[in-house]
């Protein structure tokens, strides 16, 4: 019996564990069967992604956690809040808003790939995606773009494209459209991002786009969005957009929000997340120290290799 009571336990725990694995495998199959954000990504990347909609450009090493969460936890500075500024904004971050007289509307710039829609190279996309995000009732509509580019023959240029919306997006932009001024700046080309947001601005909201040759080069990176070309007044504009770098000249001005992709059916940032954190900045005088405070962007620069007071050109 002796004997016996020792094999037991021994069974017992190798069957555990075998259960365990069993469990932690089944477990990534899952997520990748959904389509998680790093295999979207992955896949919008391919092909038609790198030359039409969006330009290669520098990606963080992660992406951000939902905007509530400061995901950069490091020594507060605040009092040295120029030092993350790269340009005209710096001058006004410490301005005395007791002799601000009244408050213009805020301006809201939004970014287009992976923050308000995901969009893929029709030929290209993986029909378990396509199946997975109808599926999941992601709103979707095929777009038939027509580049200025003519083919060696002469024809125009055609390419076909599946866009799918971010769930909420009309909604967001018409509730956003109530308290602010939204602008589209993307560093897609026009050919492909204006028949787009014709498709999903249903309701006019937005006032103003820009595209590819409206975004500058820097020392750190290409396609970067300078806000100067919108505003001279800083105090009461943001901007959204995934991919950090895309605000590297304002970094106080920036609101890094979650990537996008056809394989996230439950996303909820832009009705959950970036709603009421828009509505909260539109009763700011300044929405820098807000944001600063929040995100700590200037720092997270650091953080990837470029100074706080780096140049701009």
């Amino acid at each position: 019996m002796a004997e016996g009571d020792m094999e037991v336990p021994r069974s017992l725990q190798a069957w555990r564990g075998l259960i365990n694995w069993l469990s932690f495998f089944f477990e990534i199959l899952v997520q990748v069967l959904r389509g998680t954000p790093s295999l979207a990504q992955l896949l919008s990347y391919v092909g038609f992604r790198q030359s039409f909609l969006s330009p290669s450009s520098p990606r963080p090493s992660g992406s951000f956690r939902p905007l509530p969460v400061v995901e950069i936890q490091l020594q507060d500075d605040s009092s040295d809040l120029t030092d993350g500024l790269v340009g005209d904004a710096g001058d006004n971050v410490m301005i005395d808003s007791s002799d601000f007289s009244g408050m213009d509307k805020m301006t809201v710039v939004l970014d287009l790939d992976e923050t308000l829609v995901c969009a893929y190279e029709t030929l290209n996309l993986p029909e378990v995606l396509r199946a997975q995000a109808i599926e999941a009732g992601l709103k979707w509509f095929e777009l038939e773009c027509v580049s200025s580019d003519k083919e060696c023959d002469g024809k125009p240029n055609i390419n076909h494209v599946t866009v799918f919306e971010r769930p909420g997006l009309r909604e967001f932009l018409r509730k956003v459209g109530e308290f602010a001024t939204l602008i589209l700046f993307t560093a897609g080309l026009e050919d492909y991002a204006r028949p787009l947001v014709d498709r999903i601005d249903v309701d006019k909201m937005i006032s103003s786009r820009f595209y590819r040759p409206s975004t500058v080069s820097t020392k750190y990176g290409e396609h970067v969005k300078d806000l100067t070309c919108i505003s001279k007044n800083l105090l009461r504009t943001v901007i959204v957009d995934n991919n950090p770098f895309s605000f590297l000249l304002q970094p106080l001005n920036g609101i890094p929000c979650v990537p996008f992709s056809a394989g996230q059916g439950q996303d909820d940032q832009l009705l959950e997340v970036l709603l009421p954190l828009l509505r909260q900045l539109s009763q700011e005088k300044d929405v820098r120290p807000v944001l600063y405070e929040k995100f700590h962007m200037p720092e997270w620069f650091q953080m990837h290799g470029i100074p706080a007071k780096a140049s701009a050109l």
